[in-house]
Protein backbone atom coordinates (compact mmCIF):
# COMPACT_ATOMS: atom_id res chain seq x y z
CA UNK A 1 0.00 0.00 0.00
CA UNK A 2 1.73 3.11 -1.15
CA UNK A 3 1.93 6.32 1.43
CA UNK A 4 -0.34 8.62 -0.33
CA UNK A 5 -3.43 5.69 0.06
CA UNK A 6 -1.93 5.18 3.83
CA UNK A 7 -2.30 8.82 4.68
CA UNK A 8 -6.23 9.21 2.83
CA UNK A 9 -7.26 6.39 4.57
CA UNK A 10 -5.64 7.79 8.13
CA UNK A 11 -7.79 11.03 7.24
CA UNK A 12 -11.06 9.38 6.47
CA UNK A 13 -11.04 7.41 9.78
CA UNK A 14 -10.18 10.69 11.81
CA UNK A 15 -13.34 11.79 10.06
CA UNK A 16 -15.45 8.85 10.85
CA UNK A 17 -14.32 8.79 14.41
CA UNK A 18 -14.32 12.37 15.69
CA UNK A 19 -17.62 13.27 17.09
CA UNK A 20 -19.75 15.83 15.53
CA UNK A 21 -21.03 18.79 17.67
CA UNK A 22 -24.56 18.66 19.15
CA UNK A 23 -25.34 21.97 19.58
CA UNK A 24 -23.65 25.25 19.13
CA UNK A 25 -21.13 26.47 21.89
CA UNK A 26 -19.34 29.73 20.37
CA UNK A 27 -20.89 33.07 19.41
CA UNK A 28 -21.15 33.96 15.85
CA UNK A 29 -18.46 36.30 16.19
CA UNK A 30 -15.60 35.17 18.59
CA UNK A 31 -12.55 37.12 19.73
CA UNK A 32 -9.11 35.38 18.15
CA UNK A 33 -6.62 34.58 20.57
CA UNK A 34 -3.10 33.43 20.50
CA UNK A 35 -2.04 31.94 23.77
CA UNK A 36 1.61 31.67 24.04
CA UNK A 37 3.67 30.04 26.45
CA UNK A 38 7.04 30.99 27.70
CA UNK A 39 9.65 30.40 29.98
CA UNK A 40 10.59 33.43 32.20
CA UNK A 41 13.25 34.72 30.93
CA UNK A 42 14.17 37.40 33.87
CA UNK A 43 14.20 36.90 37.36
CA UNK A 44 11.42 34.79 38.35
CA UNK A 45 10.13 33.12 41.80
CA UNK A 46 8.46 30.63 40.32
CA UNK A 47 9.55 26.70 41.41
CA UNK A 48 11.30 26.29 38.20
CA UNK A 49 13.17 28.37 35.98
CA UNK A 50 15.09 27.97 32.45
CA UNK A 51 19.04 29.25 32.34
CA UNK A 52 18.66 32.02 30.22
CA UNK A 53 20.93 35.36 29.78
CA UNK A 54 18.63 38.34 29.13
CA UNK A 55 21.34 40.67 28.30
CA UNK A 56 23.19 38.57 25.71
CA UNK A 57 22.74 39.70 22.32
CA UNK A 58 22.41 36.81 20.75
CA UNK A 59 19.58 35.95 22.98
CA UNK A 60 18.22 39.29 22.45
CA UNK A 61 18.55 39.03 18.74
CA UNK A 62 16.56 35.45 18.97
CA UNK A 63 14.19 37.09 21.08
CA UNK A 64 13.18 39.39 18.28
CA UNK A 65 13.57 36.94 15.40
CA UNK A 66 10.46 35.04 17.54
CA UNK A 67 8.55 38.39 17.95
CA UNK A 68 9.06 39.09 14.37
CA UNK A 69 7.19 35.44 13.53
CA UNK A 70 4.65 36.11 16.35
CA UNK A 71 3.64 39.35 15.29
CA UNK A 72 2.59 38.25 12.00
CA UNK A 73 -0.95 37.67 14.21
CA UNK A 74 -1.54 41.26 14.38
CA UNK A 75 -2.76 41.49 17.51
CA UNK A 76 -5.25 44.50 19.07
CA UNK A 77 -4.42 43.90 22.72
CA UNK A 78 -1.05 41.91 24.42
CA UNK A 79 -1.73 40.78 27.51
CA UNK A 80 1.18 40.14 29.94
CA UNK A 81 1.48 38.39 33.55
CA UNK A 82 1.79 41.26 35.54
CA UNK A 83 -0.87 42.08 37.82
CA UNK A 84 -3.75 44.95 37.11
CA UNK A 85 -2.35 47.32 39.66
CA UNK A 86 0.60 47.60 37.55
CA UNK A 87 -0.83 48.43 34.54
CA UNK A 88 -0.15 52.35 34.35
CA UNK A 89 3.69 51.70 34.81
CA UNK A 90 3.64 48.64 32.13
CA UNK A 91 1.46 50.95 29.64
CA UNK A 92 4.00 53.68 30.40
CA UNK A 93 7.05 51.32 30.00
CA UNK A 94 5.81 50.14 26.83
CA UNK A 95 4.75 53.67 25.14
CA UNK A 96 8.69 54.63 25.71
CA UNK A 97 9.86 51.23 24.53
CA UNK A 98 7.10 52.47 21.10
CA UNK A 99 9.03 55.53 20.85
CA UNK A 100 12.50 54.37 21.30
CA UNK A 101 13.37 50.76 20.57
CA UNK A 102 16.65 51.08 21.18
CA UNK A 103 16.48 52.09 24.80
CA UNK A 104 18.50 50.48 27.49
CA UNK A 105 16.55 48.33 29.50
CA UNK A 106 18.39 46.70 32.39
CA UNK A 107 17.58 43.07 32.64
CA UNK A 108 14.65 42.57 30.31
CA UNK A 109 12.19 39.60 30.66
CA UNK A 110 9.80 37.98 28.48
CA UNK A 111 7.46 41.09 28.49
CA UNK A 112 10.40 43.47 27.01
CA UNK A 113 12.26 40.94 24.74
CA UNK A 114 9.18 39.15 23.05
CA UNK A 115 5.50 41.05 24.36
CA UNK A 116 6.54 44.82 23.29
CA UNK A 117 8.52 44.19 20.28
CA UNK A 118 6.11 41.52 19.18
CA UNK A 119 3.90 44.91 19.97
CA UNK A 120 5.62 47.58 18.13
CA UNK A 121 6.53 45.16 14.83
CA UNK A 122 2.49 44.75 14.45
CA UNK A 123 1.56 48.32 15.70
CA UNK A 124 -0.05 47.48 18.76
CA UNK A 125 -1.41 49.98 20.74
CA UNK A 126 -3.24 48.33 23.77
CA UNK A 127 -1.23 46.29 26.52
CA UNK A 128 -2.60 45.14 29.75
CA UNK A 129 -1.52 42.63 32.70
CA UNK A 130 -3.65 39.93 34.46
CA UNK A 131 -1.82 38.26 36.87
CA UNK A 132 -2.75 37.53 40.08
CA UNK A 133 -0.24 36.75 42.86
CA UNK A 134 -1.21 33.47 45.58
CA UNK A 135 1.08 31.34 47.50
CA UNK A 136 0.76 27.85 47.36
CA UNK A 137 3.02 24.63 48.66
CA UNK A 138 4.94 23.58 45.61
CA UNK A 139 6.71 20.99 47.97
CA UNK A 140 4.21 19.38 50.00
CA UNK A 141 4.99 16.13 47.82
CA UNK A 142 7.90 16.11 49.52
CA UNK A 143 6.99 17.26 52.93
CA UNK A 144 4.88 14.59 53.22
CA UNK A 145 6.90 11.54 51.59
CA UNK A 146 6.83 9.59 54.97
CA UNK A 147 3.61 10.06 55.64
CA UNK A 148 0.75 10.31 53.18
CA UNK A 149 -1.12 7.24 51.67
CA UNK A 150 -0.81 6.05 48.13
CA UNK A 151 1.22 3.63 45.59
CA UNK A 152 4.02 6.11 45.42
CA UNK A 153 2.67 7.46 41.87
CA UNK A 154 3.80 11.08 42.64
CA UNK A 155 7.10 9.63 43.49
CA UNK A 156 7.46 7.13 40.32
CA UNK A 157 5.85 10.44 37.91
CA UNK A 158 8.69 12.27 39.32
CA UNK A 159 11.19 10.16 38.27
CA UNK A 160 9.82 9.44 35.04
CA UNK A 161 9.89 12.97 34.26
CA UNK A 162 13.27 13.64 35.40
CA UNK A 163 14.51 10.98 32.61
CA UNK A 164 12.20 11.91 30.13
CA UNK A 165 13.41 16.02 30.18
CA UNK A 166 16.82 14.49 30.30
CA UNK A 167 16.11 12.94 26.80
CA UNK A 168 14.51 16.19 25.59
CA UNK A 169 17.61 17.87 26.00
CA UNK A 170 15.75 20.93 26.41
CA UNK A 171 18.38 23.21 27.96
CA UNK A 172 20.26 22.76 24.72
CA UNK A 173 17.65 23.60 22.31
CA UNK A 174 17.61 27.24 20.17
CA UNK A 175 14.84 29.27 21.34
CA UNK A 176 13.02 28.69 18.71
CA UNK A 177 12.68 25.01 19.20
CA UNK A 178 12.28 25.75 23.38
CA UNK A 179 9.34 27.26 22.18
CA UNK A 180 8.22 24.80 20.53
CA UNK A 181 8.18 22.48 23.46
CA UNK A 182 6.40 24.94 25.39
CA UNK A 183 3.74 25.40 23.10
CA UNK A 184 3.13 21.67 22.58
CA UNK A 185 -0.33 20.58 23.82
CA UNK A 186 1.47 17.62 25.73
CA UNK A 187 3.96 19.21 27.67
CA UNK A 188 1.03 21.93 28.50
CA UNK A 189 -1.06 19.11 30.01
CA UNK A 190 2.19 17.76 31.52
CA UNK A 191 2.35 21.46 33.43
CA UNK A 192 -1.16 21.26 34.65
CA UNK A 193 -0.42 17.52 36.11
CA UNK A 194 2.61 18.76 37.60
CA UNK A 195 1.84 22.10 38.81
CA UNK A 196 -1.32 20.42 40.06
CA UNK A 197 -3.24 17.44 39.31
CA UNK A 198 -0.39 15.42 40.51
CA UNK A 199 -0.88 16.88 44.15
CA UNK A 200 -4.28 14.99 44.35
CA UNK A 201 -1.92 11.55 45.10
CA UNK A 202 -0.43 13.32 47.92
CA UNK A 203 -2.37 13.21 51.17
CA UNK A 204 -2.63 11.57 54.56
CA UNK A 205 -4.79 9.04 55.79
CA UNK A 206 -7.86 10.90 55.62
CA UNK A 207 -7.40 14.41 54.72
CA UNK A 208 -6.65 16.27 51.60
CA UNK A 209 -3.58 17.98 51.64
CA UNK A 210 -2.67 17.89 48.23
CA UNK A 211 -5.67 18.77 46.83
CA UNK A 212 -5.81 21.95 48.85
CA UNK A 213 -2.61 23.52 47.49
CA UNK A 214 -3.41 21.98 43.82
CA UNK A 215 -6.92 24.24 44.44
CA UNK A 216 -5.21 26.81 45.25
CA UNK A 217 -2.99 26.82 41.61
CA UNK A 218 -6.49 26.41 39.99
CA UNK A 219 -7.69 29.01 41.80
CA UNK A 220 -4.99 32.15 41.10
CA UNK A 221 -5.51 30.74 37.20
CA UNK A 222 -9.36 31.25 37.57
CA UNK A 223 -8.42 34.40 39.15
CA UNK A 224 -6.23 35.64 36.50
CA UNK A 225 -8.73 34.41 34.11
CA UNK A 226 -11.33 36.83 35.13
CA UNK A 227 -9.14 39.77 35.50
CA UNK A 228 -8.88 39.17 31.33
CA UNK A 229 -12.59 39.05 31.52
CA UNK A 230 -12.77 42.44 32.77
CA UNK A 231 -10.61 44.13 29.98
CA UNK A 232 -13.37 45.60 27.69
CA UNK A 233 -12.52 43.21 24.66
CA UNK A 234 -14.32 43.73 21.01
CA UNK A 235 -15.08 40.95 19.11
CA UNK A 236 -13.10 42.31 16.10
CA UNK A 237 -10.04 42.35 18.75
CA UNK A 238 -7.00 39.91 17.84
CA UNK A 239 -5.56 38.70 21.43
CA UNK A 240 -2.19 38.19 22.14
CA UNK A 241 -1.41 36.74 25.53
CA UNK A 242 1.93 35.51 26.85
CA UNK A 243 2.22 34.19 30.61
CA UNK A 244 4.55 30.87 32.20
CA UNK A 245 3.53 27.76 30.62
CA UNK A 246 1.66 26.74 33.12
CA UNK A 247 -0.83 29.45 32.78
CA UNK A 248 -0.84 29.10 29.13
CA UNK A 249 -1.99 25.48 29.92
CA UNK A 250 -5.03 26.62 32.23
CA UNK A 251 -6.06 29.50 29.97
CA UNK A 252 -6.18 27.20 26.53
CA UNK A 253 -8.93 24.81 28.52
CA UNK A 254 -10.78 27.58 29.67
CA UNK A 255 -10.99 29.15 26.38
CA UNK A 256 -11.52 26.05 24.61
CA UNK A 257 -14.54 25.80 26.65
CA UNK A 258 -15.41 29.88 26.30
CA UNK A 259 -17.88 31.32 23.86
CA UNK A 260 -16.70 34.25 23.63
CA UNK A 261 -13.20 33.19 22.32
CA UNK A 262 -11.68 31.12 19.54
CA UNK A 263 -7.76 29.99 19.95
CA UNK A 264 -5.41 30.09 17.27
CA UNK A 265 -2.83 27.63 16.89
CA UNK A 266 0.72 28.98 17.63
CA UNK A 267 2.39 27.07 15.50
CA UNK A 268 0.94 29.01 12.51
CA UNK A 269 3.77 31.16 13.12
CA UNK A 270 6.75 29.48 14.94
CA UNK A 271 8.13 28.25 11.33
Amino acid sequence: MNKLLIFILLVVMQKVTAQAPIFKDKFDQTIKVLNFATFHMGYTNDANSTEFDENDAKNVADAHKIAKLLSEFKPTVIIVETPPSYNPTLQKSYQAYLDNPKMEIKDPNEIELLAFELGRLAKTLKIFGIDHKMGYNYGIGYQLASTKVNDKTYEKYATQIDTEETKLNYDNLSLLKKFKVENNQQYLDFLINVNADMLTYVSTEGKFEGADEAAKFYQRNLRMYSNLNQIDLKPTDRVFIIMGGAHTAFFNEFMKRSPKYELVNPFMYLK
